[in-house]
């Protein structure tokens, strides 16, 4: 429910940057040293907008999108543990949330996975039944802060290629512009670095050499950063005044606030490239399938598998 007064000037910027303090403790961020809510200024600016007008803080997160096609790294195509409990986290920071901000905040999963599917060489079929599977868990569970955004919100029932087609041709910046920024900006070819290898790793029956792999990766990796930038400006415009969070690391001070969903060695692990193990201490963490099988036993759930155990 709106709070039937706006909050003055003060008690907003107060409760704009408590709301930041919350979000700070999971904040992936590519500089060395832990940022303050001071410095983040454009999503202290939005916050402050749904805090003076007493509404529910929107944040969008890009991502989720399908499960990785190596066999190697994931347990299948479906969602599993590693999603449920990063679900159960968002809906849980939202609850935080809403104890000093009482109307709350929900966030809009962004799920990306037809927008580059053909890039990520991950069959459309996958990439439903992985989105229908989340919307599923956010029932089960009842994450009611959570919602799932995709390309069948935007273009309905079109098909899958002229869906990417439009969205592509409408947003995505070109490819010189592309190549020019990944020369010039630092952060820029950090990610289309780390593309390529997620990209190389997710690869698990190229027949070539490792060199052919890898420059058809980079090619490819443009191409999913042109339609990551195409993504996030339709969200943009969908869910303007959203605040934008990534599962990307960003720098102090980005227009994105990158957010770490889970414990993992790597901060580029997500649970969509990686299986969970329950660790003897009771806690979790991220990695690849096949290292994870070496540490604990298969767990199954609902007739599905789940998660590994250790001890």
């Amino acid at each position: 429910m709106p709070l039937t007064t706006a909050p003055d000037t003060r008690s907003t910027s107060s409760m704009s940057a408590a709301i930041l303090d919350l979000l700070l403790p999971y904040h992936r961020t590519t500089d060395p040293s832990p940022a303050a809510a001071e410095a983040l200024a454009q999503q202290r600016r939005q916050i402050a907008g749904f805090v003076r007008a007493g509404e529910p803080v929107v944040f969008t997160l890009p991502g989720f999108p399908c499960k990785s096609p190596n066999p190697a790294k994931v347990l299948g195509h479906l969602p599993d543990q590693g999603e449920r409990l990063s679900l159960g986290f968002l809906n849980t920071l939202c609850e935080e949330i809403e104890r000093v901000h009482p109307p709350g905040a929900r966030v809009i999963i962004c799920s990306d996975g037809h927008v580059f599917g053909d890039l990520i060489r991950v069959p459309d079929d996958h990439i439903d039944a992985y989105a229908d599977g989340l919307r599923r868990l956010i029932r089960e569970l009842d994450l009611h802060r959570l919602s799932v955004f995709d390309l069948r919100d935007v273009l309905g029932d079109l098909p899958h290629h002229t869906k990417r087609a439009q969205v592509h041709e409408r947003y995505a910046p070109t490819l010189e512009a592309l190549r020019a920024e990944v020369r010039s900006e630092d952060h820029t070819l950090a990610l289309y670095r780390g593309i390529t290898r997620f990209l190389v790793d997710d690869t698990a029956d190229f027949t070539g050499t490792r060199s052919a792999l890898q420059r058809a990766c980079r090619t490819r990796a443009y191409g999913v950063i042109q339609r990551s930038r195409a993504w996030g400006d339709l969200i943009a415009e969908h869910h303007s005044g959203s605040v934008r969070l990534s599962i990307h690391p960003q720098p102090i001070g980005a227009p994105k606030f990158g957010i770490r969903l889970l414990d993992a060695a790597d901060v580029w692990t997500t649970p969509w490239h990686s299986a969970a193990l329950h660790r003897t201490d009771g806690t979790w963490t991220l990695m690849p399938r096949a290292r994870a099988e070496q540490l604990g036993r298969l767990v199954h759930r609902d007739g599905s598998p789940s998660h590994y155990e250790q001890g």
